[in-house]
């Protein structure tokens, strides 16, 4: 997986307001993607929790699992979730992000989205433990699915893109101080997407 350090990967900048985000569609190539998304499927120790809305308690609609530097747990959504250790590969795909992002991240959150039920609603990255404009490097492998963007005060300033499969995501600045994102359900027939987000745990 040489290539996996091959950084010439071309990007673009999203033109939106009060955000900082740059699209990689290709960030690896069909054949590292597929390789990764098959070992993280595998190996990857998934876990579903529980999530209280309104009072009311229910299955997580995606499956998610944690990994980072020791004694780095992260809260969200009254979940908090303890660090499993980095694995080779885990590592080898941060490492290949810090050096696009120039930042050194302490934790990766990933997620499994099964089908087009799986999802996760309207949020920002911004939780306390996070820190002031917190850099979030998002890869994604496997299914294509929407990536919707909205902003807090315009409220008809709305963005969509599609996540490709080896894609890579990153967001900066003041990204999740002024929009909210989500990966909305949908009855169109797709197949198993993983997501994985590297962050800074202060």
């Amino acid at each position: 997986m040489n290539s996996l350090f091959d950084n010439s990967a071309e990007s673009f900048l999203l033109q939106l307001p009060d955000a900082d985000i740059q699209y990689f569609p290709q960030f690896f190539s069909k054949e590292e993607a597929d390789r990764i998304f098959t070992d993280l499927l595998q190996n990857i120790p998934w876990q579903q929790d529980d999530i209280r809305v309104f009072g009311k308690v229910y299955p997580q609609p995606r499956l998610t699992a944690l990994f980072g530097n020791e004694g780095k747990s992260y809260s969200y959504s009254n979940i908090t979730m303890q660090p499993h250790p980095w694995s080779p590969l885990l590592l080898q795909l941060k490492e290949k992000v810090e050096a696009v992002a120039q930042t050194h991240f302490s934790t990766v959150l990933l997620n499994q989205y099964r089908d087009g039920r799986d999802s996760n609603g309207w949020h920002a990255d911004n939780e306390k433990e996070l820190g002031v404009n917190p850099v979030i490097a998002s890869l994604s492998f496997g299914a294509e699915r929407q990536f919707q963007l909205k902003h807090n005060e315009i409220t008809d300033l709305k963005k969509s893109i599609t996540l490709e499969h080896g894609s890579f995501l990153l967001m900066q600045g003041t990204t999740q101080h002024c929009w909210k994102h989500q990966i909305p359900k949908t009855a169109k027939p797709v197949g198993n997407r993983i997501n994985l987000t590297f962050r800074i745990i202060k």
